[in-house]
């Protein structure tokens, strides 16, 4: 029996004259990846935001793990087990790779970091042993020591994937991880995404569709801020409004 982890109910917004959620019903189970797919316009950032606590709706809810967290903001989601990657790369570029996910855990409530000032923070081992594993998770083991401005696009975002896992969230929020990436980077986000999945629910936000359906359990529609259709990759490949709307001669 599948649990709803994410569980949005009649999510609405306006902006001036346009409506960029119109009564938004949506669902994450946890343990899958739940794609969220439309055209440019459609809404689909606009809702994560709202996912995320970046925005506030105009009506309708956000439940979190059984929780309404519709009121909460983006720090204090984080904290109930929400984590989010953007679409431009958002890791501290002076720092080394290292450091970037060692202020991921030891911004973290349960890290067990002391904080005090008066102690160097190298001899936090512990912060940084835990860093060092999810680094080595997201295969950037031997680029520990980088500086993270002088990291390839692709390991940067490897990096802000590292940087959110050292939060322990129960979902990933990825907003177009392929974002800005080529064709090797993007496959290895892909196979990154895929070890990710075999521990975390991951909502994922994309345009290259070949990664969509590659990793998606399930897929959701979003088209001129409406949910057109939720289904099986399959079932939404052969959807004939989904395809009128935005897949076109996708195979």
């Amino acid at each position: 029996m599948t649990e709803t982890l994410l569980d949005v109910r009649n999510l609405s917004r306006r902006f001036a004259a346009v409506d960029a959620l119109q009564g938004v019903n949506f669902s994450v189970e946890a343990g899958e990846v739940h794609a969220l797919i439309g055209p440019n316009g459609a809404g689909k950032t606009t809702f994560i935001h709202h996912v995320s606590g970046a925005l506030q709706p105009d009506s309708g809810s956000v439940h979190f793990a059984g929780r309404d967290v519709t009121k909460l903001s983006m720090h204090q989601r984080v904290a109930v087990g929400m984590a989010r990657s953007y679409q431009i790369t958002n890791v501290f570029l002076g720092l080394s790779a290292l450091d970037n996910v060692a202020l991921a855990v030891q911004g973290r409530k349960d890290s067990g970091s002391s904080l005090r000032f008066w102690k160097p923070a190298s001899s936090e081992t512990a912060m940084f042993e835990e860093a060092r594993s999810y680094l080595e998770q997201l295969g950037l083991d031997q680029r520990i020591d980088t500086i993270a401005g002088n990291l390839a696009h692709g390991e940067q975002r490897a990096l802000e994937l590292a940087m959110a896992l050292a939060t322990k969230p129960q979902m990933l929020l990825l907003d177009e991880p392929m974002a800005g990436t080529g064709p090797e980077e993007s496959a290895q986000m892909v196979e990154l995404i895929e070890k990710l999945a075999r521990h975390v629910t991951i909502l994922l936000v994309e345009h290259d569709m070949a990664a969509v359906f590659r990793l998606a359990d399930r897929i959701s529609v979003l088209v001129n801020g409406r949910l057109i259709c939720t289904g099986t990759p399959e079932a939404v490949r052969a959807n004939p409004e989904v395809r009128r709307a935005y897949l076109g001669d996708y195979q």
